[in-house]
C-alpha cells in the first residue's frame, strides 16, 4: 500500500485539521479504526492521488458491506481528507458513539421522517465549507446477490449539479467477504484482502445549470453510478451488469415465473 502512505507524506502541510474536540474525537477514531481495519485485512489502493488535497470533493462508492463505511473512512483519510458520511440517524443513539460522530461532522440521515432532507442540506453545506462528502447511491447495502450496484437515487446528482466540484467515482471489493449482512456472516480468518479503485472526475459539464431538471438528475446519477460499476468491474475482473439491479423489478420477475 505504498500509494496511500506516500501520499499522506506529501499532503502533510495541506492535511485537514479537526477543531475543537473533534481533535480528540478525530484522534480516537484513528486509534481505533486503523488497526482494527488492519487486523482485519489488507488493502491495495489505486487512484487515491484522484481525492483532491483539499476544497470541497464528492466521493461516490458502492455499498456491499456495515464494514464499507470504517474501511472508507480509512482510506479516505490515507488521502489527508477527514470524510464526512451521510449515515443513519439512529447510530446517534448509541453512547459514545454519537459523541465520534458529532465531534468529526458526521451528517444523519433520517429516513421517511419530516426531517429526510435535512441530511442533504447539511451535505450541502459541508461541501461549501470544503468538506470531503462519501455517498452511496445505492442508499443501503445492494440486495444484488452478485454485490454489483442497486438502481442508484439521484441524491448523489442533486449535489455534485448544485456546486462546481470535483466528483470522484470509486469501487471497494472485500468487505462483504468479512461481513455479509444478508447472511449474518462474519468470517475474520483467514485474513481477506479489500481493494480499491479511484477514477478521474466526471466531466459534467453538459449539465451545469440543469440541477432541478428530472432528467439531467437520472442521467448524472446513473453515468455517476455506471462508472463505479466500470471500476468495480475492474477490481473483480469481471464485466459489470447491463442494467442495475433493482429489487421490485426481480420481484415482479420472480412473481411472474411463479
Amino acid at each position: 500500500m505504498a500509494e496511500p502512505k506516500s501520499l499522506r507524506r506529501q499532503r502533510r502541510k495541506t492535511s485537514e485539521k479537526a477543531r475543537g474536540t473533534g481533535k480528540f474525537w478525530l484522534g480516537l477514531a484513528r486509534g481505533v479504526f486503523y488497526p482494527l481495519t488492519g487486523a482485519l485485512a489488507r488493502t491495495e489502493v489505486r487512484g487515491l492521488h484522484n481525492i483532491p488535497a483539499d476544497g470541497p470533493v464528492l466521493l461516490v462508492l458502492n455499498h456491499v458491506s456495515h464494514l464499507d463505511p470504517v474501511f472508507d473512512a480509512v482510506t479516505v483519510h490515507r488521502a489527508a481528507r477527514v470524510p464526512r458520511f451521510l449515515a443513519k440517524n439512529t447510530l446517534w443513539n448509541v453512547p459514545v458513539l454519537k459523541s465520534v460522530l458529532v465531534g468529526v461532522e458526521q451528517i444523519p440521515v433520517y429516513r421517511g421522517t419530516a426531517d429526510a432532507q435535512k441530511s442533504l442540506r447539511d451535505a450541502h453545506e459541508a461541501l461549501e465549507r470544503g468538506k470531503a462528502i462519501v455517498i452511496y447511491p445505492d442508499g443501503t447495502i445492494t440486495k444484488d446477490p452478485d454485490g454489483w450496484p442497486m438502481t442508484p437515487k439521484v441524491g448523489v446528482a442533486r449535489l455534485a449539479l448544485a456546486h462546481d466540484i470535483p466528483v470522484i467515482p470509486a469501487a471497494r471489493w472485500g468487505t462483504r467477504d468479512l461481513y455479509d449482512h444478508y447472511k449474518k456472516r462474519f468470517r475474520p480468518f483467514p485474513r481477506k484482502t479489500v481493494k480499491y479503485a479511484f477514477g478521474e472526475p466526471l466531466d459534467l459539464s453538459a449539465y451545469r445549470g440543469k440541477e432541478n431538471e428530472p432528467q439531467a438528475l437520472r442521467e448524472v446519477t446513473n453515468l455517476a453510478m455506471r462508472r463505479v460499476g466500470d471500476l468495480l468491474g475492474e477490481i473483480r475482473g469481471e464485466q459489470q451488469p447491463d442494467e442495475f439491479y433493482s429489487p421490485a423489478r426481480k420481484k415482479r420477475d420472480d412473481d411472474g415465473a411463479a
